[in-house]
């Protein structure tokens, strides 16, 4: 092996590792843009909810579209791969036990749902308004009289 052919060989090797470094740059770009998305969402988010939370019926609707934006996002983000979906069943969770069934709740949905895509109206309107609540017979009966439980 004469130098020539060893000076080649380095010379692939470093091209293979430039082009490998290029590409490992571009996925990080990528993801900080998603990130940066979501940051610039959140703010907005956070803006809006320090502007008009000053009665209560503003409140409530400020409440609920802020949680139905953190939704949105989160849904997102685990269609990305971003997060586990553990997150997004928190909220949903949260989100059933009544705040999204009264009429408030319910015109704030209407009004919101516009920028969503049809799969995930339906996918929310399942989950809100028509999968049932889980609910343990042993914990209702030690709760019952206590006026906690949502029926």
């Amino acid at each position: 092996m004469n130098s020539e052919t060893i000076v080649l060989i380095v010379q692939v090797i470093a091209a293979f590792g430039v082009v490998i470094s290029v590409i490992y740059l571009g996925i990080q770009i990528h993801q900080q843009n998603e990130i940066t998305k979501a940051q610039f969402g959140h703010s907005l988010t956070q803006r809006q909810y320090d502007r008009f939370f000053q009665t209560d019926r503003w409140r409530i609707n400020h409440f609920v579209m802020t949680c139905l934006v953190d939704v949105f996002d989160v849904f997102d983000k685990v269609q990305k791969g971003f997060v586990d979906d553990s997150h997004l069943k928190s909220r949903i969770s949260a989100l059933r036990l009544g705040v999204m069934k009264t009429e408030q709740g319910k015109s704030v949905w209407n009004f919101m749902k516009i920028n969503r895509s049809e799969e995930f109206i339906e996918w929310f309107e399942h989950e809100i308004y028509e999968k049932e609540i889980y609910s343990d017979p042993e914990r209702d009966k030690k709760l019952e009289g206590m006026n906690i439980i949502r029926k």
